[in-house]
């Protein structure tokens, strides 16, 4: 059986979240290792703070065939917390191998930095991955619950993309049941006009089977096979895929079956509702982004979200987006049906914070078409894949100041988690003696709708952040 334990000192820092299917949760702090949560089940990963300047990291990696998920529960002792694996009955044949259980284990920056879960991870199985193309990805579900039901609609968020030049559009669900005016193919042949490829949804068919679809089309092997090649035929780049309900063995199987299958027919992939990344980015490149984490996709759906989100936000890159691609959805300027009161600069930040290959604008519209133009030259711009990452201060819930290379381009991310005013100094030793043109986005003092963007040659020491703020600079070489 499976017989891991990681012990720590009573009373230290931790920050966990309950267990349960969809890693759509808070990360809880606390020292008493309950945290709200009686039956003391957590999700990997979970953080720990067993001294001033050291942090542990729990996760897991390179969960491959036949193996299912595994928690962790300290319900014997606050401070002990062991291995569980989701398949309780699972019974160990003679040749299996556990996946691994790791402890990243150093500074806050050693954390964020680590790519510890990708390096135990197997090896890329795929001969061929010029055709996996990272991008930016405009979003209907946020602004428009059932709007991939509506052609005129789609065709809306086709021409955004086209206007900011994004590479990509993606088609939500309930595409089977389109109207007003056009079909899926027809959509897919405008967005191929447009010079924008389209991604499409599916159910999994695994969890919410009587939900919106289509479903019950990836399912059966053939089924899978047969549509992958019609889709790849009508130019769909990419899949999202909804609604999985385990971290069981034949769940996890049926993950890698998807990514081996849209592999063969040169289709990305992203997980909706969906279990934790376990290395399989490294294993299947074409697996590019994963849910897993409460997102900006909850103010469509409860009120929780407008006053947790600041220190939310300011938790996850210590946490879930360690591990992996995070689909969190960032940088919405508008309301959905519950507002959010962090400013314009703390959301554009998100962009920078979150690495997610494929990053969805969820946003209207017309909400981006509305900001300065250099905001929109910025979305652009943005990359989604980083040839560097570093993390320049920060602390789980409070501060995030992290900076990600491209290039030769530096793009600075920074938010204040607390409802106070921030001021966060910047060490840029990182840069040597390099100069740079900066542009930066930051907040105007008690307006949280507003920016304050300068263009200059000089770095500046320190970035101001209204409660909820933020700050983002771009550097370009001089």
């Amino acid at each position: 059986g499976e017989r891991t334990l990681f012990v720590f000192d009573d009373d230290i820092k931790r920050w966990t979240q309950p267990y349960a299917v969809g890693y759509e949760d808070f990360y809880f702090p606390n020292t008493d290792g309950v945290a709200h949560n009686r039956r003391r089940h957590w999700n990997l990963p979970a953080l720990f703070q067993p001294g001033d300047d050291t942090y542990v990291l729990l996760a897991e990696a390179n969960v491959l065939r036949d193996q299912c998920g595994a928690y962790l529960s300290n319900r014997e002792d606050a401070s002990t917390y062991e291995v569980k694996l989701v398949d309780d009955r699972f019974t160990c044949p003679a040749e299996w191998k556990s996946p691994w259980r790791l402890a990243i284990v150093g500074s806050l920056a050693d954390v964020v930095e680590s790519t510890l879960v990708t390096d135990v991870s197997d090896p890329c199985q795929l001969e061929d991955t010029s055709w996996i193309k990272p991008g930016v990805v405009s979003w209907i579900y946020w602004a428009h619950n059932h709007g991939s039901q509506d052609y005129q609609i789609v065709k809306q968020y086709i021409d955004f993309a086209d206007t900011l030049d994004l590479p990509y559009v993606l088609i939500d669900a309930e595409w089977d049941v389109m109207r007003n005016g056009g079909t899926l193919p027809d959509a897919l042949a405008y967005s191929r006009s447009k010079g924008v490829a389209p991604m499409i949804w599916y159910n999994s068919s695994t969890a919410w089977i009587s939900g919106p679809g289509p479903g019950f089309r990836l399912n059966d092997p053939e089924k899978r096979d047969s549509e992958f090649a019609w889709i790849n035929g009508m130019g769909v780049k990419g899949i999202k895929v909804d609604f999985f309900g385990a971290d069981s063995i034949g769940t996890m199987n049926y993950y890698l079956d998807i990514l081996d299958a849209a592999a063969k027919h040169q289709i990305m992939v992203n997980f909706h509702g969906a279990t934790i990344p376990r290395g399989w980015q490294r294993t299947y490149p074409n697996l590019m982004s994963v849910e897993a984490v409460y997102g900006a996709e909850w103010y469509n759906n409860r009120s929780t979200l407008t006053d947790r989100a600041s220190a939310h936000n300011a938790t996850l890159p210590f946490t879930r987006n360690v591990i992996g691609p995070m689909d969190y959805t960032p940088c919405t300027f508008s309301d959905s049906q519950h507002p959010h009161i962090t400013t314009h600069a703390h959301e554009l930040a998100l962009t920078v914070l979150y690495e997610s290959a494929l990053q969805h604008l969820a946003d209207r519209p017309e909400s981006y078409l509305a900001q300065p133009a250099e905001v929109k030259q910025f979305l652009s711009a943005l990359p989604t894949v980083w040839d560097d990452t570093k993390l320049l201060s920060g602390y789980p819930g409070k501060w995030v100041a992290m900076a990600r290379r491209s290039g030769d381009n530096w793009y600075i991310g920074v938010i204040n988690g607390l409802d106070v005013p921030q001021s966060i100094a910047i060490d840029w030793s990182f840069l040597g003696n390099e100069k740079y043109l900066v542009t930066a986005f930051g907040d105007v003092e008690d307006e949280a709708r507003a920016w304050n963007i300068t263009t200059e040659a000089t770095l500046p020491d320190s970035a101001s952040l209204a409660p909820r703020g933020g700050f983002v600079a771009v550097l370009k070489k001089n």
